[in-house]
């Protein structure tokens, strides 16, 4: 089994009805919901919605200590116009809008949103990451193919050198 897979995603929330009612908005439908808990079923892993104090109370930690936003969860979608629908969707549901979808520097098309509960979320077009015909992203270079070639108004940044950046005191390379 490999180990570079993630199976589980959970969610702390605040008010579990309330979670279960803004994704429902968003056109998500639960699996399973037992007591506590609501779990959907996603293309190879499965989300989860918990109460907060309940998810601390399980990792051993106070509640205070769980944040949000730290992370971003993503949606692909094939086109400027699903992504558009997808954040109208969301800000409709109660969404906090973040950045409405726009062209952005890498050559894609993206926006974000934060759920009810701060969970922030990345909607894309990425020219670049074909999706499948299910909506599973599989990186082209995984697939043995080469990347699709950037369009020509991107062809600066994508050729760009080597880029070193500092994090936590640590410098980073970010290849072209």
């Amino acid at each position: 089994m490999t180990p570079q897979r993630v199976t589980l995603i959970t969610l702390g929330v605040a008010d579990l009805d309330r979670a279960k009612a803004f994704y429902a908005a968003l056109g998500w439908q639960p699996a399973a919901a037992p007591e506590g808990v609501c779990f959907y079923q996603m293309l190879g892993a499965v989300l989860a919605l918990f109460g907060r104090e309940d998810l601390a109370e399980d990792q051993n930690r106070p509640a205070a200590a769980l944040g949000t936003g730290a992370m971003t969860l993503a949606q692909n979608f094939a086109t400027e116009a699903e992504v558009d629908a997808a954040y109208a969707q969301a800000i409709a549901a109660g969404a906090e809008p973040l950045k409405p979808p726009q062209k952005v520097f890498w050559g894609g098309y993206s926006g974000y949103f934060a759920d009810p509960d701060g969970h922030v979320w990345e909607l894309a077009m990425n020219p670049f990451w074909p999706l499948g015909a299910d909506g599973s992203l599989t990186l082209p270079e995984a697939q043995g193919a080469e990347a699709p070639a950037p369009p020509a108004d991107r062809q600066d940044f994508c050729q760009r050198p080597a880029l070193t950046a500092k994090s936590c005191g640590e410098s980073v390379t970010i290849p072209p």
